[in-house]
């Protein structure tokens, strides 16, 4: 695949687009006229058109599979985690360091900040080669124009609502551009959004309902509008939205799978097994990326690996001091317990939660019962659950074999940050039965579920000042998993992000929802009760900026005063030897990428507010109401 450099590059398309619409097929690799492949022919009717939709489709499930998944950088940037990988330095820690418009943003020893940047833009191109050829191509009937047109609204949708919120101010490229262009300007995320909204409109209108596993699907759409609406303040058309997606599709609330019956396992377990998403009688499953053993273009989601500790980096030893872990089974052992591996997946502590995430959200007697929290051992892990294994401590019958794990007092900051803490193990497990190492496999994999639709009903009712319908939407998620329903009276933004945080951990993309949330604070001047009734604005929300700057006030904008307060790493002086978590108030907006700004020659992308170069920034251009920006008036 083309490693896309810079804004100018992704206005290139004619190679590109015979390479994606190739690969939609399942023998792609076989030779083929080329001029089948040219878009003037594979865009000339449905069948074409639903090939470059699959591209745009399986490019998504790119942000969630893979070591050091993209979407861990957004974890990372929240509340809920940060960084474990305390062996080297470079990886995401320092803010201060490791997000500049300079550095390398793409890579997984660093941050996937430049990935958004790069891929949202190669999906915000496929989209528009759907939506600027759709005139020109035959269909069945209208119906079927419009659903086509519709799904592609979405995908186009989809990366400019991440873009908005992880850049600020952005390029609004909306129509094919077949040709080399170094003069592109940034539009104001506000006029994006409306966009946005007319175009999920549109596809909330014409997408079917009923789609196969990984298509865009009706409801998914009224998700995105959902979110839509509510960054522009637009509160009831949000309820009204999200009252249609759960009146179609309710929470799963039995045992529903094959694994029903199996032991220690439990609701929870159902929901998130591989066999819940293939399951066609799931109605939770709004919208799924999909991946599958033996399918071309296949993926492993890794989420073990990536989210669960480290324990066989050789640093857990028994109390008196013997190497206690190994991949393999002593011979003979029939105890699978013992199987670390295959029960837990080999780890390697690179997204590591908070304190915040692994108990202060799961310490009130209302989550005892909570399938989803803690203190249920069937869903949770601690590193005191697993049993030291090594083959060499049965040769030499040593009595710590079998036990479980013991933490050494002594233990280094590197080594309690990335291989000692707890985790969601219903939520992480996927059998990797293919390999040797279990990272996580193949599966399908969650991007909206309607246990989201009643969290931003939720919100929604809070925004409009209507504590008790809050409560009511927050408790058809919260007693489906045990916990206690809420009253009217305990209704905050805290028991909301922390509901989130509850249902749609290594789910959600947390840094976006923090920045969104922090954007409607600023714009309609709520009062946030959570912080002493603070009023934040739109005309400071990065901070005074500034050549260089690193602003440090507390208060500027919601997402700083939030990560701040719940993390126990940020700003807190937790360091080990290669770097010292901190995060400032302009992080809430990622840098720009340098490439893309110092390769648009002839045009000025802004840079956002706290970073070197913002000094050059102009007025954002406005996307207009009607017609497009870059294709016809």
């Amino acid at each position: 695949m083309i490693n896309y450099k810079n804004i100018a590059s992704i206005a290139s398309v004619s190679f590109i687009s015979i390479l994606i619409l190739a690969g939609c097929s399942k023998d792609w690799l076989k030779p083929q006229p080329l001029s089948f492949y040219a878009p003037d022919v594979a865009l000339s009717n449905a069948e074409g058109m639903y090939s470059a939709l699959t591209a745009c489709e399986r490019n998504m499930r790119h942000e969630f599979f893979g070591e050091g998944a993209p979407s861990l950088t957004e974890m990372i940037q929240s509340d809920i985690a940060v960084e474990g990988t305390t062996d080297k330095a470079g990886p995401q820690m320092d803010m201060d360091i490791s997000l500049l418009p300079d550095a390398n943003l793409n890579s997984v020893d660093f941050t996937k900040v430049g990935w958004y940047w790069f891929e949202g833009y190669k999906g915000i191109k496929y989209a528009n080669l759907i939506i600027a050829r759709i005139d020109d191509a035959t269909f069945t009937n209208e119906e079927q124009k419009n659903q086509i047109l519709g799904a592609a609204y979405f995908q186009r949708a989809y990366r400019y609502f991440k873009l908005v919120h992880q850049f600020g101010d952005v390029p609004f490229i909306d129509w094919e551009i077949n040709e080399p262009k170094y003069d592109f300007y940034s539009h104001d995320r506000w006029t994006i959004l409306e966009r946005l909204k007319k175009d999920l409109e549109f596809a909330y209108q014409w997408v079917p309902e009923k789609v196969d596993r990984g298509r865009t699907s009706k409801s998914a759409c009224g998700i995105l509008l959902m979110k839509v609406y509510m960054s522009l303040s637009q509160f009831n058309d949000a309820v009204r939205v999200g009252n249609e997606i759960v009146a179609l599709h309710p929470l799963m609330k039995n045992r529903f799978t094959a694994n029903k019956d199996r032991p220690n396992t439990n609701l929870m377990f159902d929901l998130h097994s591989v066999e819940a998403k293939l399951d066609m009688s799931n109605t939770e499953g709004l919208m799924y990326v999909v991946s599958s053993p033996n399918v071309e273009g296949s993926a492993r989601i890794e989420s073990m690996r990536n989210g669960v500790p480290f324990w066989n980096n050789g640093s857990i030893r028994t109390p008196d001091g013997l190497t206690g872990t190994s991949i393999a089974l002593a011979p003979g052992e029939t105890d699978q317990s013992l199987d670390l591996n295959k029960t837990y997946g080999r780890g390697i502590g690179k997204l590591r939660p908070t304190w915040y995430f692994t108990n202060q959200i799961w310490r009130s007697d209302k989550e005892a019962n909570d399938l989803r929290g803690i203190h249920n051992r069937d869903s949770w892990r601690r590193m005191e659950d697993l049993k030291y294994n090594h083959p060499d401590l049965k040769k030499n019958g040593n009595p710590w074999y079998g036990k479980n794990f013991v933490k050494n007092p002594s233990m280094s900051v590197e080594d309690t940050i990335r291989l000692w803490y707890s985790w969601p193990h219903f939520k992480l497990f996927v059998p990797d039965p293919l390999q040797a190492t279990w990272a996580g496999g193949e599966t399908p994999w969650y991007i909206y579920r309607s246990a989201e639709v009643y969290l931003l009903l939720a919100e929604s009712y809070y925004w409009l000042d209507q504590p008790g319908n809050a409560a009511t939407a927050l408790n058809e998620v919260r007693v489906r998993a045990g916990a206690t329903p809420l009253t009217s009276g305990e209704i905050n933004m805290n028991e909301i992000l922390d509901e989130r945080a509850r249902e749609l951990y290594y789910e959600e993309n947390r840094h976006i929802e923090l920045v969104r949330i922090s954007y409607i604070y600023a714009k309609t001047g709520k009062p946030c009760e959570i912080h002493g009734g603070k009023v934040y604005s739109l005309n400071n929300i990065s901070g005074p900026g500034g050549v260089n700057s690193n602003v440090k006030q507390e208060g500027v904008n919601f997402w700083y005063d939030r990560v701040v307060d719940k993390s126990n790493f940020y700003n807190k002086g937790v360091k080990h030897r290669w770097a010292e978590y901190k995060v400032s108030v302009h992080h809430m907006l990622w840098p720009v990428p340098a490439s893309a700004i110092n390769t648009n020659l002839k045009g000025i992308i802004n840079q956002n507010i706290g970073y070197p170069g913002a000094e050059r920034n102009l007025p954002p251009q406005l996307v207009p109401e009607e017609g497009t920006v870059f294709g016809p008036k």
